[in-house]
């Protein structure tokens, strides 16, 4: 789903949506918009042959927004060059202070930068459409593992389902697409309709991740510029 409006409308809806009258209803919202450092997210990629990092271009890194955007401006960058019409790349942070083995309800607001314009055509797929963008949370710290098919190959440990498909882990949020008819770098803010549902794990933690699975096959460069996510 994606949003138009200022993110801080929207963040006040979401919290408001499913108030309750139970004093045992807990709300928490975590906000990142990584204004000087990477707050203690990292990157990595799956989906691609071991060994072939420097073939698929993969880089993670803290950045800034690109031009046209304001350059002055935090964000988390990453980018791969798609050989293998599969890549997935993605961040993840631990998070805490949450009832043990409590069921939450998350809902995420992701604000990113992406360079294509709609409707545009590329080998394998759209490197807007095709390019999905897929928030979730999990209990377990979600890891790159060799396939146990094939163990020259990285696939993830959790389920995020395979490119515009969500999965048990994580769901569909939107895709890379800019909503415009220029390829140059603009904001998109996008969530997820219906809330994910996740149990904390026994301390009270989970992990969440933030990813592009992609059938687009070439490079996608996207900045993550700002992520709210609400628990309720």
């Amino acid at each position: 789903m994606k949003l138009r409006t200022s993110l801080y409308p929207v963040i006040f809806l979401l919290l408001c949506l499913g108030c309750s009258k139970d004093d045992n209803h807990q709300k928490v919202i975590f906000s990142f918009q990584f204004l000087s450092d990477s707050e203690a997210w990292t990157g990595d990629f799956a989906d691609y042959p071991a060994g072939e990092e420097d073939f698929y271009e993969l880089l993670f890194e803290y950045s800034t927004l690109p031009a046209p955007l304001d350059e002055t401006k935090g964000a988390l960058k990453i980018s791969g060059n798609n050989h293998s019409d599969d890549l997935f790349m993605f961040i993840k942070r631990k998070i805490s202070g949450l009832n043990p083995e409590a069921t939450y309800k998350v809902s995420f607001i992701i604000q990113f930068a992406t360079n294509v314009a709609d409707n545009q055509f590329g080998v394998g797929g759209s490197p807007g459409e095709g390019v999905t963008i897929k928030a979730g949370a999990t209990q377990i710290e979600p890891n790159k593992i060799p396939d146990i098919y094939d163990d020259s190959y990285y696939i993830m440990n959790i389920d995020k389902g395979n490119q515009i498909q969500g999965g048990i882990d994580m769901v569909t949020v939107g895709d890379f697409s800019n909503d415009t008819s220029q390829n140059i770098y603009t904001l998109k803010t996008v969530t997820n309709q219906t809330p994910f549902q996740v149990m904390a794990n026994e301390n009270g933690e989970l992990w969440l991740v933030v990813g592009t699975d992609s059938g687009f096959e070439s490079t996608t460069t996207i900045y993550y510029n700002q992520i709210y996510v609400i628990l309720n």
